[in-house]
């Protein structure tokens, strides 16, 4: 218009205290289909923590970080900002205590029976060279995973760690050599009392054929080789000795799985990619989860022994005739 300067009007996304307390929660409104949902959060969030590092204290690094609730069947849905709300309340330092915490802030402000957490890391351990003691650092990848049920909560700590596992039938048949594969164990564990990474990751590598360095020089490279020859393992092996060191530590009260790369809760298994196949080797030990040196080990080879011939020729029978 002439004469008159014309403002353009900006629009205002504030809105007064009164004006958003009349806005609608539709979260909150009621469902009338009565069906729970037993996980409903986010995931695949990316934030940086803080983790306890046996040697320098502590280590910076970033997690993929998970976070959940139930859902109640009467209400209609979650409130997804608040689970941001909460992890970022309590900064960057991650432990057990207050992975504990956050989930009893976010069984609070969801109103939930149950909370989920998870952070999913990678974690760098500096490792000598056997000989020349060459430094280096490896990267592995760790898993914090808590649930709390009321009040009542539990803590997992998984690590995923590359090693080296030699063939004892390859040994066993070659007059030279023997081959090798690259074997990735993942190794969850609940305890009693908190428990370094880097002694979990210890508990495997030493359980293998030999471990791997991010750094080799000739004489290393030579020490590594003749270790892992002199130190062969089949699948079953590697799984074996994983439980006795588990079995032995005063602190581990609980070993879930120890596999290769996938597993099932309450699976005790190495799964590995053979050198050489087009195949992958499996060991699992079967659910239902086993608690460490609580469970008596039946002797099924005195059972074997102990049942007649007729008993075992009607057994065969009856397979055939099925």
């Amino acid at each position: 218009m002439k004469g008159k300067t014309f403002v353009p009007r900006l629009h205002d996304n504030t809105k007064t205290m009164e004006q958003q307390t009349t806005l609608i929660d539709t979260q909150n409104l009621p469902d009338h289909r009565e069906v729970a949902i037993d996980r409903v959060g986010v995931k695949n969030l990316r934030f940086p923590i803080l983790v306890r590092d046996k040697a320098h204290t502590s280590q910076h690094t970033v997690a993929t970080v998970s976070l959940t609730v139930d859902l109640p069947h009467h209400f209609k849905g979650t409130h997804m900002s608040r689970f941001i709300e909460v992890l970022n309340h309590h900064g960057t330092v991650i432990h057990v205590d207050n992975i504990k915490v956050i989930m009893r802030e976010l069984q609070t402000r969801l109103d939930a029976e149950a909370a989920h957490v998870e952070f999913e890391f990678p974690y760098f351990i500096e490792k000598r060279a056997p000989v020349t003691g060459a430094s280096g650092l490896l990267e592995y990848n760790v898993r914090f995973n808590a649930s709390a049920h009321q009040k009542h909560s539990e803590f997992e700590v998984t690590v995923m760690v590359p090693v080296t596992t030699l063939c004892p039938c390859s040994k066993a048949i070659s007059k030279q050599g023997a081959h090798n594969q690259r074997s990735l164990v993942t190794f969850a564990v609940r305890f009693s009392s908190p428990i370094w990474i880097e002694d979990l990751v210890r508990m495997v590598e030493t359980s293998a054929s030999a471990e791997l360095f991010s750094l080799l020089k000739r004489p290393d490279e030579k020490a590594v080789t003749e270790h892992a020859y002199d130190h062969p393992v089949f699948v079953e092996d590697l799984v074996r000795n994983i439980a006795v060191k588990a079995n032995a530590d005063q602190w581990i009260r609980l070993l879930f799985r120890a596999n290769l790369f996938q597993g099932v809760l309450g699976e005790v298994a190495h799964h590995e990619r053979a050198g050489g196949f087009a195949f992958s080797a499996v060991a699992p030990k079967e659910p239902p989860l086993f608690e460490l040196r609580r469970s008596a080990k039946p002797d099924h080879a005195a059972k074997r022994a102990q049942r007649s011939p007729e008993s075992a020729e009607n057994d065969f029978t009856r397979a055939r005739s099925g």
